[in-house]
């Protein structure tokens, strides 16, 4: 992982973000904490749908499956 990147993730972290998944799947929920694979935990999940949003709650999300996070509009 870049230096910008890593310095970018490490300002989110506390924040609301916006993840996008392999197999189109979106998530939004506060970052908690990250890695150099980029795995992520992930407080107050939601995953998000076209109608509808389920609540996960905390999650871990295997940094393969990350492609792209993105700080969410609150």
């Amino acid at each position: 992982m870049s230096d910008t990147a890593q310095k970018l993730l490490h300002e989110s972290v506390g924040s609301i973000v916006l993840i996008k998944l392999r197999g189109g799947r979106e998530l939004r929920g506060k970052l908690r904490s990250f890695d150099q694979h980029l795995n992520l935990v992930i407080e107050d999940a939601e995953e998000i749908g076209s109608e509808s949003t389920r609540r996960l709650g905390t999650v871990v999300i295997r940094g393969e499956n990350v492609l792209l996070i993105s700080p969410a509009r609150e």
